[in-house]
């Protein structure tokens, strides 16, 4: 009889990739999906480390989910992904959590799932967090089970080497190596032929994709053509980039293509040198600055996206200002905001003393929240009575009237759901805004 499998994933888009595959491998062993824990066999919970805010959510959701033990003596719990491979065996000491967990596995653990199942059935430890130099899961086809049937992941790389001194990740998921190209097209092919209009690469750091073999070699600017030319009206996006690596050759590349969207996710974490140094970031103020000029003067009207953490170890009232001042220089589009969480074993925990106090921490994270505001308002006001050509992607979470969409810079907007159905591109004259959503009508 065929086990019910439910997965909730926490954390960043590379999660939700990972799910996607955990569900084909699982699929492919006869278990079936379900939406709903409680008629769940399985339960998988796949995990990010990134802060600790992100683990403790993971925490409480498995003290929420004991109670079905109750009801399922026979259930099945497992961590999988980020967290699994940084706590490892901890998560099976179930005196030391204050609760159980059957199963364990690390991200590169994905195909031994079902062999971890039938260790818990038979009573052993179930647990694989061995991190590999080569596994990309290029040969999986992910099972597409969001609620999304407009735009699709396709995972082009896995692992991260640059070490930043903040980030679990080069401990939690490995050395980085890029998929086959083949597989990639493939995998893209797959999905416009399914009916997706829009795919999204992925990688901790896409542009520092690189395939060789023999005397050929694909970088990610190249990648990001071929799949482009796979359909003239499938969009594609990327994410994240690394500004060290934020090629001329990749800007170049987006221009040519009229369906590779004109926006980029640069993370800058901060605006000061300084402070940039202490996290190992490999790239200056002033380095930063460069790779925006280089993408306002080859992408005109490119929208620029970022992530900001408010007090880093020693950061100083002047250092914060410089951040301040660079997002008022760039005026970003968009902005993740977080406060500095030291994470255990990353080069930070080991080098420096976590010493701005949370109350600092917290009021220096208001002001570049609410700078930013005012930045995505001004950014979304710019393009009232424009006209965009928007996807459209499903209702609107307020009312079955409206549906919502993206423009090709990541923009939402909504706009009357008449005669519109997820998939179609329309053109939309923007009439208001508001610094997260832009509202229109249909022309």
């Amino acid at each position: 009889m065929a086990k019910k499998l439910h997965i909730e994933t926490f954390g960043c888009q590379m999660n939700f990739s990972d799910s996607e595959i955990v569900a084909s491998v699982m699929t492919d062993h006869s278990h079936v999906l379900t939406d709903d824990p409680s008629e769940a066999d399985i339960i998988f919970l796949n995990t990010c480390s990134i802060r600790d805010h992100a683990e403790q959510r993971v925490l409480n959701r498995l003290r929420e989910l004991q109670h079905l033990r109750r009801k399922s003596p026979g259930l099945v719990l497992g961590v999988i992904g980020c967290m699994a491979e940084r706590l490892k065996e901890k998560l099976l000491e179930e005196e030391e959590l204050g609760m159980r967990v059957d199963m364990v596995a690390g991200p590169d653990a994905y195909r031994q799932l079902p062999q971890l199942l039938a260790n818990v059935e038979a009573g052993k430890q179930a647990i694989n967090v061995i991190l590999s130099a080569e596994e990309t899961y290029a040969d999986i086809t992910p099972v597409r089970y969001g609620d999304n049937p407009v735009s699709a992941f396709i995972s082009i790389m896995r692992g991260c080497e640059n070490h930043c001194a903040y980030c679990v990740v080069p401990s939690t998921r490995g050395r980085e190596r890029s998929r086959d190209p083949e597989s990639v097209l493939s995998e893209a092919r797959q999905l416009v032929d399914a009916g997706y209009k829009e795919v999204t690469l992925l990688g901790q750091n896409v542009n520092s994709y690189r395939w060789e073999r023999s005397d050929e070699v694909v970088d990610f600017s190249r990648l990001i053509g071929m799949v482009a030319s796979v359909d003239s009206s499938l969009r594609v996006r990327f994410a994240t980039s690394h500004p060290k690596d934020m090629s001329d050759a990749l800007l170049e590349q987006m221009a040519r293509y009229n369906n590779i969207c004109k926006a980029i996710h640069l993370p800058l974490q901060s605006g000061s040198t300084s402070v940039l140094r202490r996290m190992n970031r490999k790239y200056t103020r002033e380095d930063y600055l460069g790779r925006i000029d280089a993408i306002r003067g080859i992408l005109p009207g490119c929208a620029v996206s970022t992530d900001i953490i408010a007090g880093f170890c020693g950061e100083t009232e002047e250092e914060h200002r410089e951040t301040l001042s660079l997002m008022q220089e760039v005026g970003f589009d968009f902005a993740f905001m977080f406060k500095y969480s030291e994470r255990p074993d990353t080069l930070a925990a080991q080098r420096y003393a976590d010493d701005v106090p949370d109350k600092v921490k917290t009021r220096r994270l208001t002001e570049v929240i609410e700078l930013q505001q005012k930045l995505s308002l001004a950014s979304n006001e710019r393009d009232v009575g424009s006209v965009q050509e928007v996807l459209a992607e499903g209702f609107s979470k307020r009312s079955d009237d409206y549906m919502m969409g993206r423009t090709s810079h990541n923009k939402v907007v909504v706009f009357p759901a008449e005669n519109v159905k997820p998939g179609d591109y329309l053109t939309v004259r923007i009439t208001s805004c508001t610094s997260a959503t832009l509202k229109g009508e249909k022309v």
